[in-house]
């Protein structure tokens, strides 16, 4: 196994590492609020429907934050609040229109998708963005909201937030303008490019849920959900504050008068929601996506309220960006929507996802590579790691290097022996995942430390096999020619004939990935009278691009195609032969 150098825990300059510049303020904000208590950092996820890459770094960044913290000796503990007490808000494509009846349920009240395990909408989506989480590395403390609101562990927090209705009312009113005659609109920070970044932009899913706007009978910041239909399509007509009897009319017609000391069936409006758990947490850092920008946000309006209502302070944290998907193939993105964390692990390896979020700061956007480009962010990642050992990388990469392979509580898994990936997808492609063949051409690399087993190459390996199966169309595969192309051999001219005769005869004086790359570039420089190690010419490069065309038009039928050194190796020398042989 490779072994890695060790790397500084952070980089020596943080004005280039923003995961150290917070926290050095979360550490000293956390000690100032609690000294001597737990820094709480905090993210949330509303189980609406497939949890996104985009939706991953509202996790990410206060991951690797605390993660720092906890490298610095601290106690640290990261809350990752699941919204399934939020309301269904839409029927996704692909799922039967039939279930536009739970509308306005709970998640955790709505049937699972036909076919799903689970026990109901919420816990579906859940399972599969925790599992992606512990993948990665990633120790959360999870809590329910459904939990929560239905245990009664709001209570007096609820029954506070109905005695303060009329300055939490007072506080929302302040950014009503919408309808005000003359309101501006607030200006548009960064304008989504795709449709990832589009659902990135619904953050948690709850930024435009009703904020319990006043209405005839006043203002009130809590929503019961009907005790008849579930739907939370109710208007609350009454309230007293002494004997907290609460009466509301539901859409359906049901109507009834509770006492909300005891009623669990309901929930704060999400403006009123969101700080009260700030100070029911005591949240020290929690990002929050490109929603809650505007002046009239949940952020910005939850900080007002988190002071003026609930006694407590807002968290610090960035407004984070877009998450972009590059070339997201129909095959995939067909199932709904755009790709998640499960599906991005499918293709690449834990500590790559981890270092695309770490290597950025938050409030720059970024894409995630499911095309082609996936092979160039390999080769960079690979590159990074070849500085690391050598000790010539800077040290925001370090630090990023570091936050990417281990956590504070040890390294995460990784291949043994990381062959580059776009070498492991073409070796898959053309052997169609056979193993004995994929082994072979494996072992052919490098002949001075040949690889015994598929397993050194796990799981980078699988990585690239489920990319090709999974992400490269069709038409874009490899398929190596069965038979001779002979109306083409029949028509070389005598340079083209040549040019195969020294290609034939050098392969099996450099049978290896590197013999071979020396051989297919140096042949043109032969027939050009120069030397195999001369630098290319304009007119060289013209010639060395003519003699790759033929080769590809020889061995797969079209004029590119893998690398040929690896195409060769993976074809192996008789077949070689028996297809260029003129």
């Amino acid at each position: 196994m490779t072994a890695r150098k060790e790397v500084p825990t952070v980089a020596q300059s943080t004005e280039t590492d923003w995961v150290s510049r917070f926290a050095d303020e979360v550490i000293a904000e956390a000690e100032r609020r609690a000294p001597g208590k737990p820094v709480v950092v905090a993210s949330g996820l509303s189980p609406s429907g497939p949890i996104h890459l985009g939706n991953l770094r509202e996790v990410m960044t206060p991951h690797l934050v605390a993660d720092e913290i906890r490298r610095r000796g601290h106690e640290c503990v990261h809350i990752l609040s699941w919204d399934d007490y939020d309301r269904y808000r839409k029927v996704p494509a692909g799922i039967d229109p039939s279930w536009s009846e739970h509308i306005g349920k709970p998640l955790t009240s709505v049937p699972a998708p036909p076919g799903s395990p689970y026990p109901n909408w919420a816990e579906h989506f859940k399972a599969p963005m925790a599992e992606a989480l512990r993948e990665m590395g990633i120790e959360f403390h999870p809590i329910s909201q459904t939990e929560m609101y239905t245990s009664g562990a709001y209570r007096e927090q609820i029954l506070h937030a109905m005695r303060h209705r009329r300055e939490i009312d007072a506080v929302l009113d302040r950014y009503r303008t919408k309808d005000k005659p003359g309101a501006k609109k607030p200006k548009q920070q960064q304008k989504p490019v795709d449709e990832a970044e589009l659902a990135a932009a619904e953050g948690s899913g709850a930024a435009a849920e009703d904020d319990g706007s006043a209405g005839g009978a006043g203002y009130y910041p809590y929503k019961p959900y009907c005790s008849v239909c579930e739907r939370d399509v109710t208007t609350v007509t009454s309230y007293d504050d002494e004997t907290t009897e609460l009466t509301y009319a539901c859409a359906c017609g049901h109507g009834e008068t509770v006492r909300l000391s005891e009623h669990t069936r309901g929930k704060l409006v999400w403006k009123v929601d969101w700080p009260m758990r700030w100070a029911y947490e005591g949240v020290v850092f929690e990002p929050s996506g490109v929603d809650h920008s505007s002046p009239g946000s949940s952020y910005v309006v939850g900080g007002q309220i988190v002071r003026e209502v609930f006694g407590g302070e807002q968290p610090i944290g960035p407004m984070y960006a877009f998450v972009g998907i590059s070339g997201m193939a129909k095959m995939s993105s067909s199932k709904g929507g755009v790709p998640t964390p499960a599906d991005a692990l499918e293709i690449m390896e834990a500590p790559l996802l981890r270092w695309l979020y770490a290597r950025r700061r938050p409030n720059q956007s970024f894409k995630i590579a499911f095309d082609q480009e996936i092979q160039r962010t390999y080769d960079e990642w690979d590159a990074l790691e070849r500085k690391i050992t050598d000790g010539t990388a800077q040290p925001a990469d370090a630090a990023a290097y570091s936050r990417a392979t281990r956590t504070a509580t040890g390294e995460l898994p990784s291949t043994p022996r990381p062959l580059p990936y776009r070498t492991l997808a073409s070796v898959v492609d053309i052997t169609t995942g056979h193993d004995e063949q994929t082994l072979r051409i494996l072992s052919e690399f490098d002949p001075d430390n040949p690889v015994k087993s598929l397993e050194e190459t796990r799981p980078r390996l699988d990585k690239a096999e489920r990319w090709i199966t999974t992400q490269v169309p069709a038409d874009q595969r490899t398929r190596v020619r069965d038979e001779p192309d002979t109306e083409r051999l029949a028509a070389l001219g005598d340079t083209e004939r040549e040019s195969l005769r020294l290609l034939l005869d050098g392969l099996d004086d450099h049978w290896s990935l590197d013999g071979l790359t020396t051989l297919v570039y140096g042949v043109p420089k032969i027939q050009a009278g120069l030397s195999p190690e001369a630098k290319p010419t304009p007119e060289l490069k013209v010639a060395q691009r003519s003699f790759f065309a033929l080769l590809y038009t020889l061995l797969v039928g079209r004029d590119t195609g893998p690398r040929l050194p690896t195409l060769l190796l993976a074809v192996g020398a008789d077949r070689v032969r028996k297809l260029l042989a003129a």
